[in-house]
């Protein structure tokens, strides 16, 4: 492995140095200078871009945010490995799937140890009905965000599947009757710009 020197004269390994220059974009446009522990204003404006539309090529992504296309890159790649994005997906209209029915359905679970819980957490990841699944405070144990076709169907899942899992005491179900906001980006305004 080749052996360089750096600036202040110190040796180091090309691949220490690559894992570092992987490890962070850089806090420069162009991604020379290490990356701190926190987000510079490029970092948030590439995040704020993907999460308007994730189908940017880099090189529209880099005219957007205003630097060039390599560092652009090398900090998208950076936020994806260090867990900043964690995926891409498309939003489909479920409407014109067929996909009427939007519950939010409270689950009370008749036990709460540790195991209970786990055992229903795993039990509810596996039904593609439920696409949201929150562990709450106050009543309940779970929120269920579930999407069916019709109330007919809504109705057989509770009562064939949702009502059969262990531990499952009572549901409490309100119907959304229209949406007003869904899909929104995540609020980045907190995170500022340096």
């Amino acid at each position: 492995m080749p052996v360089r020197k750096s600036i202040s004269g110190k040796t180091s390994s090309r691949r220490a140095d690559r894992g570092a220059a992987s490890a962070s974009p850089g806090r420069s446009p162009g991604g020379g200078a290490a990356h701190d522990a926190g987000l510079d204003r490029y970092d948030v404006a590439i995040l704020a871009e993907l999460q308007r539309d994730a189908r940017l090529s880099n090189a529209e992504l880099a005219a957007r945010i205003g630097i060039s296309a390599a560092p652009t890159w090398r900090r998208v790649r950076w936020l994806e490995e260090n867990g900043y994005i964690t995926g891409y997906r498309a939003e489909l209209d479920r409407k014109k799937l067929g996909l009427g029915v939007r519950a939010f359905v409270r689950v009370d679970a008749d036990r709460n140890t540790a195991a209970a819980t786990r055992e229903l957490e795993d039990a509810m990841r596996l039904m593609p009905e439920v696409v949201a699944c929150h562990y709450i405070s106050g009543e309940g144990t779970f929120q269920l965000e579930v999407i069916a076709t019709d109330l007919d169907a809504f109705s057989r899942f509770a009562l064939d599947h949702l009502m059969k899992l262990p531990h499952v005491k009572d549901v409490h179900t309100s119907f959304s009757l229209g949406e007003v906001k869904a899909g929104a980006a995540l609020p980045l305004r907190h995170l500022g710009v340096r």
